[in-house]
């Protein structure tokens, strides 16, 4: 006999993830659970789009699964902002080494994009009128987070009170990188500048350059750790700005860009700033013997 014949196949229908959680009563099985706990219903009921174009609803999807993954990589940030400042170094980097992954599903998102022609885009970007994804509060809180710090971006949130309000408090609030080189302070290796300001943007610094040097040539595990993986972070985040510079290149050429953007021209700028500067231009400094 067969293991077929013995055991007849399951009903999909009836099957249970190995990742579910308890089975739950026949009082409670109304709704799938599955789509309760997802809300599935409301979820599916955000795509709504403005024409008729087919290629929109692929604009539209990417673009929201774009501001989640925004709002997953806020949340793991901070989080390893805090275990930094906790001194728990091994509980940050595996949120970080997490937050990769994150970034490389973002990256991808861009392979969606990437696909309309400039003629499909073309049939709805008039129906998007003046919005740009420029605008995204949560693309801003990820800037502040990496210290891309600029307190002009703001102005275009005064109509929205609570936005305007916690971006001002993330502006003003360490950067990733604020919490790594305190670290790095606090364990003799760098000597912070007096009443530096966490709101104005990132200024590379030799001191820090060759604190990581230190770092690297005298093999302190833990902070190389941690290097490594903000290098990741800085490497993906170039990326994925470079992936949006293609991808509006193809759809748009030279023209402006949605919301009045200067488009490709001004993308062409911020593909050439890299977060976490030091951890790129240190590496000339280091000893490779004794890595």
């Amino acid at each position: 006999m067969t293991f077929d014949e013995r055991t007849p196949p399951a009903d999909p229908a009836s099957a249970t993830c190995p990742m579910a959680g308890p089975r739950r009563g026949p009082a409670d099985a109304a709704a799938p659970p599955y789509a309760d706990y997802v809300q599935l219903d409301r979820l599916l009921s955000l795509q709504r789009t403005r024409t008729d174009v087919p290629a929109e609803l692929s604009f539209l999807i990417s673009s929201q699964v774009m501001e989640l993954l925004f709002a997953l990589l806020r949340h793991e940030w901070t989080i390893a902002g805090e275990r930094l400042d906790a001194h728990d170094v091994p509980g940050a980097i595996g949120t970080l080494r997490r937050s990769i992954r994150e970034l490389d599903v973002l990256v991808s998102t861009w392979d969606l994009l990437a696909t309309l022609t400039p003629g499909e885009f073309g049939g709805f970007r008039d129906a998007l009128g003046d919005a740009s994804g420029f605008q995204s509060h949560l693309y801003r809180h990820l800037e502040f987070l990496l210290g891309v710090k600029r307190a002009g971006v703001l102005r275009p949130y005064t109509g929205s009170p609570e936005v305007h309000a916690e971006l001002e408090r993330s502006l003003r609030a360490p950067s990733l990188y604020d919490h790594a080189l305190a670290l790095l302070a606090r364990r003799g290796r760098h000597t912070p500048t007096p009443g530096a300001d966490p709101s104005r943007p990132y200024e590379p610094s030799q001191d820090v350059e060759r604190a990581w040097a230190g770092v690297y040539t005298d093999g302190v595990v833990d902070l190389v750790e941690l290097g490594e993986v903000l290098t990741d972070i800085s490497e993906r985040w170039t990326r994925w700005r470079e992936r949006h510079l293609a991808a509006t290149l193809r759809a748009l050429g030279n023209r402006p860009g949605t919301g009045g953007s200067a488009g490709a021209s001004w993308l062409e700028q911020t593909v050439r700033v890299r977060v976490f500067p030091e951890l790129w231009t240190m590496r000339t400094l280091v000893e490779p013997s004794k890595v």
